[in-house]
């Protein structure tokens, strides 16, 4: 396609030059889950080298997908604390068989994308105070940042204080040395700030010996067999998996939802009425990817709010998606590159990550306890028993017993009370 010229794409004008800029900003902001979520989801056993391909193959197919079907500069993939959740929580904490943690995936996109087509979304969504959606995201940025802390050996197992500080290493000066690059980067607005610190800890390591270099820079060998189609979606098919489910949906609803309206106004996707035409199909999208990417062999693929690094480059249509999600699908080849980036490369990245999700605990208002109190209960919970759906159950819980001690039961909506006899069900269970 010519590049330079204003023309249009699925009928909306275009300069495909910004378009392409575009594009690659998106790429390189978000590339750093190239290599984190394969990580994440290996602690749960599974194939990593298969992780990075199907990872690279469901965040290409479904962006692509995203541009072509709602011509909007929207990227997905899958989701930064869902797939802590599936990985931690699921399978490490509850004991749950990686396959039937993906079983989990696919009902719990399944009843998101007909809560999508019914138009439950809203209602759901206008039922829980937004200061428990902020906590959720704060008590997942910590949990994330913790596992970076983890991994990179800052924090260490202790038998008398169950964690400590771990002694400061070689390979720790790496990785804190990838953070500052990361930080002084994000400072100075430089796109790609993630994957550059990344590559640099990489090459530090190479030339230290903790990593070694590849035999092969480039592979044809897409091989994803040990874990495409491992889901299990019969034997998710129980009564003690309820919880879970609705867990992921609405983490998964709060995370799309938030995003696509934040991204919506940057984008000038609003109407005149204030709402968003393509939203009823973005959150279709969304739904039906978490299926699809659970076939493939990976968690609750989300909208990544990085899109919005590409809307400030000037990208409008979907034509920024397009190749965003192309250049997910070539970053394939360079599998045998990719496997060899220790995990003191990619802690750096989970500290800054839950740095971001942190920041929304500006939006909550400790002074009123009676809302203050439940989400830092949420915030605590997710943090401290090392599970996202304790933490939300516990915060729920908290905040339908305070309404009805303060004889305000008549503000829970309906529908959250939904959520409440669930987080329940989820400890009677």
């Amino acid at each position: 396609m010519p590049t330079g010229n204003k023309k249009t794409f699925l009928g909306r004008p275009v300069k495909y030059s910004t378009e392409i800029i575009s594009g690659i900003t998106t790429f390189l902001t978000m590339a750093y889950i190239i290599f984190v979520n394969p990580d994440i989801l290996s602690a749960a056993g599974m194939d990593r080298a298969s992780l990075i391909i199907v990872t690279c193959l469901v965040t290409g197919l479904i962006t692509i997908a995203s541009g072509l079907i709602t011509n909007s500069p929207i990227a997905m993939a899958p989701g930064m604390g869902l797939n802590a959740f599936f990985a931690f929580s699921l399978v490490l904490n509850e004991g749950i068989p990686w396959e039937q943690a993906l079983g989990i995936v696919f009902i719990s996109g399944l009843v998101f994308f007909f809560l999508s087509l019914a138009g439950l979304r809203k209602k759901l969504l206008k039922a829980i105070p937004p200061e428990l959606m902020n906590s959720i995201a704060v008590g997942i940025g910590v949990f994330i940042a913790f596992m970076g802390l983890q991994n990179l050996g800052i924090i260490v197992k202790s038998d008398a204080t169950l964690v400590s500080a771990g002694k400061i290493t070689g390979s720790v000066v790496i990785g804190l040395i990838a953070l500052l690059i990361m930080i002084v980067l994000e400072i100075n607005r430089i796109r790609g700030a993630l994957l550059i610190g990344i590559v640099f800890a990489t090459l530090l390591s190479l030339i230290t010996g903790d990593a070694h270099l590849p035999e092969k820079l480039v592979s044809f060998n897409f091989d994803i067999s040990p874990v495409f189609g491992k889901l299990d979606i019969i034997g998710a098919l129980k009564i003690s998996f309820i919880a879970p489910i609705f867990t992921l949906m609405f983490m998964d609803l709060f995370d799309s939802m938030g995003s696509l309206l934040g991204l919506a106004r940057e984008a000038d996707m609003i109407d005149q009425d204030g709402e968003i035409p393509q939203l009823g199909k973005l959150l279709s999208i969304d739904a039906a990817a978490t299926m699809v990417g659970s076939v493939f062999g990976t968690s609750t693929t989300t909208t990544y709010v990085e899109s919005a690094s590409g809307i400030a480059a000037g990208g409008r249509s979907g034509f920024t998606s397009v190749i965003t999600g192309s250049l997910f699908l070539l970053f394939i080849l360079f599998v045998p590159i990719i496997v060899i980036v220790p995990g003191i490369a990619t802690a750096p990245a989970l500290i800054m990550v839950g740095f971001y999700m942190i920041r929304n605990i500006v939006k909550i208002d400790f002074k009123d306890i009676e809302i203050g109190f439940p989400s830092f209960v949420i915030i605590i919970m997710i943090a401290f028993s090392y599970s996202i759906s304790h933490g939300l159950a516990f915060g729920f819980l908290a905040f339908s017993i305070l309404k009805i001690f303060k004889g305000k039961i008549r503000e829970i909506r309906p529908a959250l009370w939904i959520i409440i006899i669930l987080s329940l069900f989820y400890f009677i269970v």
